[in-house]
């Protein structure tokens, strides 16, 4: 019992550490963006890539690295995922060249993806049923206290030590996750050891997801874009078709289409980071062009939803634990949309009180749907497909944020041009981060409809 319990809290400890670094990295380089395009004299369409290839790399990474991690071992992945991050973001740091770097944001996406598609399934694999959501809800929170982080501490360390230190402080954090889930987290655990891996699904799927992720962003600035998206979405048709076909798919369709609340609890989540990811951003740019915050009281001031959500993800856990997820979570989803809601009417002259008090509605509304969703996916398929779920789960993750940033963008651009942000066109901004809220809050509703129409988990 000492033993299980020795486990338990190892892997908690581990896959916190874990949770904590990919998100810490995707907010903190967008403090140190401006600092590198300086640096290297680069155009904003590089420097664009520097954000959008990890992304794009990690989501489309992520299912074909989870089905790997259930067929040779779910903790040898995460480790070779945290070295390979680790040793990246080294090399990131050591970038000659924006190209090098872009390059460099490659590999350390590969390991990002290597770890979003393992750590929650070790730590699913080891919690029993009954104790599942308390660790997922401090699994949750150390991903948004990496959240809340980022902004703090990497606006810090690229102020006082340079961008590159960033990378470094990524590098070293991987490195010591690393020696501590080689020494401390004793045990392999493997779903699915005598399946072969479906290598034609995984290149289908991953050229399919990059080609319409990247076309679906880029629709408005390039001109193939709409002929790459329509390519995407024809090779994950063709994808589906084979996966039905295959014996060892990468993903099993089965578990969409014949469990209901697999299929509605990862469609929950799509939706709701569709709607969430780009607050960070719109409310950034109000606060700083518009209201004309500093940089660092605009990040004091968001600090109020990430830290709501830290603190109130254990809670929302273990409520899921004894209270039907879908309930949990759907009351959350609606709190969520109530602040998107209030956001579509702020304005230039709205307190600065309202504006903390609508981040702590979102903080709560997060909180309380996202460690009780996550308990519903992993809660809703045998053991063997954990690594398929968690990376199912991490894989709709990544395309809700894509989305949510790429309909941000298109908004803005449609109402602001190729005018440089500057207090100038403020009201033109305002307008379009309206419009965008106004967009998200109505998306956040129509979500409550699938988390609410999902199955039973808890008996």
């Amino acid at each position: 019992m000492n033993q299980d319990m020795s486990l338990r809290k190892y892997a908690v400890i581990t896959s916190g550490m874990a949770s904590f670094l990919t998100p810490f990295m995707g907010s903190a380089i967008n403090l140190a963006i401006p600092s590198i395009g300086t640096s290297f004299n680069s155009s904003a369409a590089l420097l664009s890539w520097v954000i959008s290839i990890y992304l794009l790399t990690t989501a489309a990474l992520l299912l074909p690295f989870g089905r790997l991690a259930d067929i040779y071992g779910r903790k040898r992945v995460f480790a070779i995922g945290l070295l390979l991050f680790s040793f990246s973001s080294l090399l990131c740091g050591r970038a000659w060249s924006i190209q090098s770097l872009i390059v460099f944001r490659i590999f350390q996406g590969i390991g990002a993806s290597m770890i979003y598609g393992t750590g929650m399934t070790v730590l699913t694999s080891i919690y029993p049923s009954e104790e599942r959501g308390k660790a997922l809800g401090i699994n949750v929170s150390c991903t948004y206290i990496g959240l809340s982080l980022g902004p703090t501490l990497g606006g810090m360390l690229n102020h006082h030590l340079g961008w590159q230190s960033v990378f470094y402080f990524n590098a070293l954090l991987g490195t010591i996750t690393y020696l501590f889930t080689i020494t401390k987290l004793k045990g392999e655990w493997v779903g699915a050891k005598d399946e072969k891996f479906d290598l034609l699904g995984a290149f289908l799927f991953s050229t399919g997801l990059i080609a319409a992720l990247y076309g679906f962003s880029s629709i408005v600035t390039s001109f193939i874009a709409k002929y790459l998206l329509m390519f995407g979405v024809g090779l994950i048709a063709v994808f589906v078709r084979y996966e039905l076909k295959t014996k060892y798919p990468i993903l099993n369709i089965t578990l969409i289409s014949k469990n209901v609340t697999f299929a509605l609890s990862n469609l929950a989540a799509l939706i709701n980071y569709c709607a969430t990811f780009a607050v960070g951003l719109l409310l950034s740019l109000h606060l700083q062009v518009i209201v004309g915050f500093n940089s660092q009281k605009a990040g004091l001031i968001m600090l109020a939803q990430p830290i709501i959500m830290a603190l109130l993800s254990p809670f929302a856990g273990r409520l899921s634990d004894r209270v039907e997820p879908r309930v949990v979570a759907s009351v959350g989803m609606i709190l969520t949309a109530m602040g998107l809601l209030f956001f579509s009417l702020i304005r230039e002259d709205t307190p600065t009180w309202e504006i903390i008090l609508a981040l702590a509605v979102l903080g709560i509304g997060f909180a309380f749907f996202s460690s009780p969703n996550s308990s519903a996916v992993m809660g809703s398929v045998d053991k063997k497909f954990y690594g398929i779920a968690s990376s199912t789960l991490g894989t709709m993750r990544l395309i809700g944020q894509t989305i949510s940033i790429a309909t941000a963008t298109l908004i803005i651009d449609i109402y602001t041009g190729n005018n440089q942000l500057s207090p100038a066109i403020k009201h033109l901004l305002e307008k379009s981060i309206s419009v965008s809220f106004t967009v998200f809050a109505i998306t956040c509703f129509l979500g409550v409809f699938a988390s609410l129409a999902r199955g039973k988990i808890n008996s």
